[in-house]
């Protein structure tokens, strides 16, 4: 079986865009591939500064995902941080990484133009991630085509390291393009993504998710009105209904006499009813934080066995002699 990674930084509340984005795409190939999926704490590092907030966020993502249904004994679920060797690897691959593949990163230079501080960590950021992928001896990585560019650099990176060593090390991952991604609209039309302040939160209480709802942009057509079948309520509740309603909404629409109140309430007792296992079993998972601890215990642990044998490796290729603890 091939073996999976991903990653997700711990950089505030998951939501829909996340859960359609990816996180749906792991959970249903889990029998396929070898999942690997880790909270990447230390990239949260470039960015975060409140330590409570980094804690906070790590644990709603492990609780998210459970929730969700990724099924700790079908793939290896774990924090970033309780693997130091990604760490370790990263140092050895930055001594064979030119500057000028850190300073043409897209995400590198976007951040930038953004205003954003531009710290050390945010520059090598993608030599942590080849490790990150590396490590593992990754056959895949679920990517998104605005993804695609980390992933050619982990790629360039091990063969460079193959290449100034002399070994065939470093297996080079391939991109697995999720192709038939949603694209999930916010409550202002965009793409939702937390950077916009436009998402929608499946855990959120629901008094809060039902104000998220609520608040999704419309015009200003009358209630008798016919109205653009295709607006940003549609497209959001085509997410989570069958076809047929689906069109029944659209032709509500077309009809009049169907207001975006309507069909803001309609949205809304679709989410929840399509989450509403998930959310049932976040709230028991919160009940047992022991449960959660010993699946990041397990998942640690497996996840360093392999990570240890491959930077002893690693450390031997490049002359290294450090490996009293593995003797």
């Amino acid at each position: 079986m091939k073996r999976s990674l991903s990653g997700i930084q711990p950089s505030g509340t998951l939501h829909l865009g996340n859960y359609f984005g990816a996180m749906k795409q792991f959970i249903e190939n889990q029998d396929k591939y070898e999942g690997f999926y880790f909270v990447a704490d230390y990239h949260s590092l470039t960015s975060l500064t409140k330590p409570e907030v980094l804690r906070e966020s790590t644990r709603n993502i492990i609780l998210d995902y459970l929730a969700l249904g990724l099924d700790p004994e079908k793939c290896t679920l774990f924090l970033q941080s309780d693997v130091p060797e990604h760490v370790e690897l990263s140092w050895l691959l930055a001594n064979v990484t030119p500057v000028g593949l850190m300073e043409r990163g897209h995400s590198y230079k976007d951040k930038i133009a953004k205003g954003i501080f531009p710290n050390t960590g945010l520059l090598t950021y993608p030599i942590l991630m080849a490790a990150d992928i590396l490590i593992y001896d990754s056959d895949v990585v679920p990517v998104g085509k605005d993804q695609k560019q980390h992933l050619e650099m982990a790629r360039d990176i091990a063969m460079k390291f193959n290449q100034q060593y002399g070994v065939d090390f470093f297996k080079l991952p391939e991109p697995l393009i999720m192709e038939n991604l949603a694209v999930v609209p916010g409550t202002d039309g965009q793409k939702m993504s937390k950077s916009y302040g436009n998402t929608i939160n499946m855990f959120a209480p629901k008094n809060v998710l039902k104000k998220q709802v609520m608040s999704i942009v419309t015009d200003s057509t009358e209630l008798e009105a016919p109205k653009n079948p295709d607006n940003n309520i549609s497209q959001l509740y085509k997410l989570f209904v069958s076809e047929e309603k689906y069109q029944e909404m659209r032709n509500k629409f077309m009809a009049g006499g169907y207001g975006y109140g309507h069909a803001k309430k309609e949205l809304l007792e679709a989410i929840l009813e399509y989450f509403k296992e998930a959310r049932e079993r976040r709230e028991e998972l919160m009940k047992n934080p022991e449960y959660v601890d010993e699946v990041l215990r397990k998942g640690a642990l497996k996840a360093r066995e392999i990570a240890r044998k491959k930077i002893t490796k690693a450390k031997e290729i490049v002359g290294l002699m450090g490996n009293a603890y593995n003797k």
